[in-house]
């Protein structure tokens, strides 16, 4: 039977009682859902960030998560869709307007009914989605899982490194296992019901074999495992193992990555309470491990409370007053040296933390409460630097933050504020607004003091983390019809207290600028220009006298693609990066890069061409390149060269598919590659990959 399709702009008079009917005479062929290909995640973060931000991995691994276990239209929330970046302040206003109006969702082909959702939005928004029909039980999810799967990858460089060359007089270390890295990777999950996965890997110079319980370590270098349940009546979320959490504007638990500052210049500024997830990611740092659970105590009221105890990488020195104090918590996840090793989980770190949230009626926001209570088994204490001195001291931490929104017609109001045991604050406060379908706003300011401590939190910050500094922001987006769209933002910083390399108080700020050209569906280009400064040590100043000089990065872009859907797809990209630092000489670099990929039967080829000339490291240009599923790849361009990979998919059968990947760059003006155990003879790096998936 035919399932009916519609388009409507407004809602017309009995507009619903009409939906309702026909989407009940095409039950029966309502399982013939739009078809859910595997997703270019790589091609998404770069719609959103093409100047890629420094947790770039962390954000392909969120977004990963969310396609693998999609959302049910039917009872996600509008934190849940906001997370997504996809939908305006307008779309997730009308979304919810027709649900309550009409009911719940028979069909994801429905999306076309809802006005303001254009066949653009509805595409980039179908890989996370999905529609339920009634809740269902354990017992049959195990029988028909959304997703089931054993995956390996492995792979290594084709030039020798000097880690792996025999000792000489002139070092006396080595990496200590072998040069090729390994990861596998099993998951069994049903969106909305359970998941269950277990994570292990290994990179390249690492030991096959270590095992330390005690230490967390179980034979190979990293393992990660989480077994969660959701919506069992009250019992909202349930997870045993490692875990993240989502919590207001990220002050005191942001789930691992922040989007930060990019071409999605409106829904960057606001963060979705998405509340416990599981952590499956290969990085090593920053989650939890041990349980947590959220459940309803009273009408649209949730309590979450966690409970962990994990070993952290630490840089440990003895000391007279304390029985050894740590000085820094690496989170490069690397144990190849036995220096390396020496630190590896050789501290304790204990959390307790708890959220309790009251969602508002008719999807208008929330408020919430967070407290979180971290322990460590040694002393902390940064190196004595006149920039650590409001560093986080001691064994213990606690913090405690509230958080709320609003939802006024078109209008988002956010904020959260939050005191650590150092009696230093956060906050954070804005707005995000739709004007129209063709005008959105945002709006956002942020205070945290320079003895702000904050272990898990994550919010929107010019620093890496978010202490000693100050900042205002604000985005506009414009898109005078379906073809054209640009998008800008400001943001002012500024740094009350010393930092890394600059002695004195200083200040800064970027503009950015991007304008998208969409003629067709086939067919698409965008112009960007982003532009920093930030003050720095002058070289030239006396070590008692410290001066500060301007510096500033310039980054610009031209990108074009043309597909063909199923058959072949053209990506050009043009790209020029510089940077000026006072008096002293500026470096400059650019690349240009053809990305082409061709679709057969069973068969996908990728591939790029790439040309790039820097002055020198300092104006290093950072391309995305298409990788194998759950792998991301953004390696830096520098000095001159080129950058070619082709990867190849193929699917064996329903079950199985294969992956081959090979990639080099070479150099024209240098004979030796990197530095340190790294460093390569010669003037190419190559490197070859193996992946093979089974689904079950």
């Amino acid at each position: 039977m035919k399932t009916y399709a519609f388009d409507l702009q407004g809602f017309p008079s009995g507009y619903f009682l009409l939906v309702t009917t026909l989407f009940c005479i095409s039950i029966p062929s309502i399982a013939q859902e739009p078809p859910r290909g595997e997703i270019d995640i790589t091609r998404f973060i770069a719609e959103l960030f093409p100047i890629p931000p420094d947790d770039s991995e962390e954000l392909y691994e969120t977004l990963l998560q969310l396609y693998a276990s999609p959302l049910d239209l039917n009872t996600a929330t509008p934190d849940d869709l906001a997370a997504l970046f996809i939908l305006n302040e307008e779309q997730l206003r009308s979304f919810f307007h027709y649900r309550v109006k009409a009911g719940a969702l028979l069909s994801l082909y429905e999306l076309q009914a809802i006005p303001g959702f254009d066949i653009y939005t509805i595409r980039r928004l179908l890989p996370f989605v999905t529609v339920s029909a009634k809740a269902v039980s354990i017992r049959n999810a195990l029988k028909n899982p959304g997703q089931h799967f054993l995956m390996f990858r492995s792979g290594k460089l084709l030039e020798q490194q000097k880690g792996f060359a025999p000792l000489d007089s002139n070092s006396t270390t080595r990496y200590q296992g072998p040069p090729f890295n390994g990861y596998l990777r099993y998951r069994n999950a049903r969106s909305g019901v359970y998941s269950f996965g277990i994570t292990l890997e290994k990179d390249s110079g690492e030991r096959l074999w270590h095992w330390k319980p005690g230490k967390h370590i179980l034979g190979i270098d990293y393992t990660s495992f989480h077994a969660q349940i959701t919506d069992r009546g009250r019992l909202k979320n349930l997870i045993i193992g490692d875990f993240q959490m989502q919590a207001g504007q990220g002050m005191l638990l942001g789930a691992g990555f922040s989007l930060g500052k990019g071409s999605e210049v409106i829904r960057t500024v606001y963060r979705s309470t998405t509340g416990l997830k599981p952590y499956t990611s290969a990085t090593e740092a920053n989650f939890f491990r041990g349980i947590a659970a959220s459940w309803t105590i009273a009408h649209r009221t949730d309590l979450t409370i966690l409970l962990s105890g994990t070993k952290r990488d630490a840089t440990q020195e003895s000391d007279s007053i304390h029985a050894g104090i740590t000085t820094s918590l690496p989170v490069s996840g690397y144990h190849r040296t036995p220096t390396e090793i020496e630190k590896h989980h050789v501290l304790r770190e204990q959390n307790a933390g708890l959220h309790l949230g009251h969602k508002l009626a008719a999807q208008k926001g929330q408020i919430g409460v967070t407290i979180l209570h971290t322990r460590y088994d040694s002393y902390i204490q940064k190196r004595d630097l006149p920039y650590n001195l409001y560093e986080f001291s001691g064994t213990q931490n606690l913090i405690a933050g509230l958080h709320g929104d609003y939802r006024w017609q078109n209008i988002h109001f956010f904020s959260e504020a939050a005191i650590s045991r150092s009696g230093g604050t956060g906050a954070i406060g804005g707005l995000v607004a739709s004007a129209g379908k063709k005008l959105d706003v945002s709006l956002m300011a942020r205070h945290y003091a320079r003895n702000f401590h904050t272990f898990y939190g994550n919010p929107i910050s010019e620093a890496t983390r978010p202490i000693n500094e100050r900042g205002a922001y604000a985005g506009i987006r414009w898109s005078p019809s379906r073809k054209w769209q640009w998008s800008t933002y400001i943001d002012y910083f500024r740094f009350p207290w010393l930092k890394f390399q600059v002695d004195k108080p200083s200040r800064g700020f970027d503009y950015f600028l991007h304008l998208l050209w969409k003629p067709s569906k086939r067919l698409n280009a965008y112009w960007l220009f982003h532009e920093k400064h930030k003050q720095i040590n002058d070289p030239a100043a006396a070590d008692n006298h410290p001066a500060l000089i301007h510096s500033v990065k310039r980054t610009a872009v031209f990108n074009i693609e043309y597909e063909v859907p199923l058959k072949c797809a053209f990506r050009t990209r043009l790209q020029y990066g510089g940077l000026t630092n006072g008096h002293l000489k500026g470096s400059n670099g650019f690349t240009i890069a053809q990305d082409m990929t061709w679709h057969f039967s069973k068969v996908e080829v990728s591939g790029r061409i790439a040309f790039f000339k820097t002055d020198d490291y300092d104006s290093r240009q950072y391309v995305y390149e298409k990788d194998m599923l759950y792998a991301f790849s953004i390696p830096a361009y520098y000095n001159t060269g080129t950058r070619n990979y082709l990867m190849l998919r193929y699917s064996v059968a329903k079950q199985l598919k294969i992956w081959l990947r090979w990639s080099q760059t070479r150099y024209s003006d240098i004979e030796k590659i990197s530095s340190g155990l790294n460093e390569i003879e010669g003037n190419k790096r190559s490197e070859a990959k193996l992946q093979v998936m089974y689904q079950f």
